[in-house]
């Protein structure tokens, strides 16, 4: 239908229907309805950026904080910042290495800057002490240092022509440099094996001792035989001949042994355990007492012939 030329001409009539009928100017443009539509992807998008660059950074400086060559120029700049005091040490895994020789090789103390030592350094020197293994030394943000130590724990003392020495689990020596008070007293407590190789083949037979309490309360030293099974040394000299590769049933029986008769409390010699179905005990030699009648004192005139005289010409 074609618009009348009277209507755009007569003033009156365009006034009174100007309300009715919107300009065309007033409709949204293309670019208008697409941002509109779009505009609810905007925010997500923007908030997954941040965190996307938030991410890449913590990833630059862990991996600036692996290399303490990287990690130096960073650590210089956070020091001259305003510093973040360490509240917090925590030592894990600590047994015979004294928490002194801990904290000098740390490098740092509660009260200095969290960033003001350098890790690698630390476990460097941490790994150095005579007890320890490997540690692992972190830093927890805000105020926390964590110290991981594995120890060579060393299981027994050992004897060997005449030197003594701590070994480990492996029969390998662990020093002791410096050992006081209670790491001293620890010591005293450690089973002695004697004997070449007893180093090495320590470990299972201390385990088994370790079972029953009532044997290793008695027992001070473990004697290694030929090579291929031991003798254990009781308190009061007693010799218990252990089965070769049957440690832990042997300590076992002498447990019950102990708890029902107090066997190992008695004055024998020795005790034989080497076969499963018996056991033999050696009493200590008596003195044979005097034949009824005879003399207690030999006659001076007539001593008795020393033991060599018949070697004498």
């Amino acid at each position: 239908m074609r618009e009348d030329p009277s209507f755009q001409k007569n003033d009156f009539i365009r006034e009174r229907y100007s309300g009715a009928m919107p300009p065309q100017e007033d409709r949204p443009s293309r670019a208008k309805l697409f941002w509109r539509r779009q505009r609810r992807l905007v925010r997500p998008a923007i908030v997954f950026l941040v965190v996307m660059g938030l991410a890449g950074a913590g990833m630059r400086l862990l991996y600036d904080a692996a290399s303490e060559e990287r990690f130096a120029p960073l650590r210089e700049r956070l020091v001259a910042m305003e510093p973040l005091p360490i509240r917090h040490i925590v030592i894990n895994g600590r047994g015979m290495t004294s928490e002194a020789s801990i904290q000098d090789a740390l490098g740092t103390s509660i009260g200095h800057p969290i960033f003001g030592f350098s890790v690698e350094a630390a476990r460097q020197r941490l790994d150095e002490l005579p007890f320890i293994d490997h540690a692992t030394v972190e830093r927890h943000m805000p105020d926390t240092v964590i110290i991981t130590l594995v120890e060579r724990t060393p299981i027994a003392v050992w004897q060997d022509r005449g030197h003594f020495m701590l070994i480990n689990r492996a029969g390998e020596e662990v020093p002791d440099q410096g050992l006081t008070g209670k790491n001293a007293q620890a010591f005293l407590q450690l089973p002695l094996v004697v004997g070449e190789g007893a180093n090495t083949a320590a470990a299972g037979v201390i385990d088994a001792l370790n079972h029953e309490p009532l044997v290793k309360a008695q027992v001070t030293a473990l004697i290694r035989v030929g090579g291929r099974r031991w003798n254990a040394t009781l308190k009061d000299g007693t010799t218990v001949l252990l089965p070769e590769g049957e440690e832990a049933a042997a300590f076992a029986r002498l447990a019950r042994y102990q708890q029902s008769m107090r066997l190992l409390e008695r004055p024998v010699q020795s005790i034989d355990l080497r076969l499963p179905d018996r056991m033999v005990v050696h009493q200590p030699p008596q003195a044979i007492p005097p034949a009824e009648g005879a003399k207690t004192d030999p006659s001076p005139s007539s001593p008795p012939p020393p033991a060599d005289s018949a070697k004498q010409p």
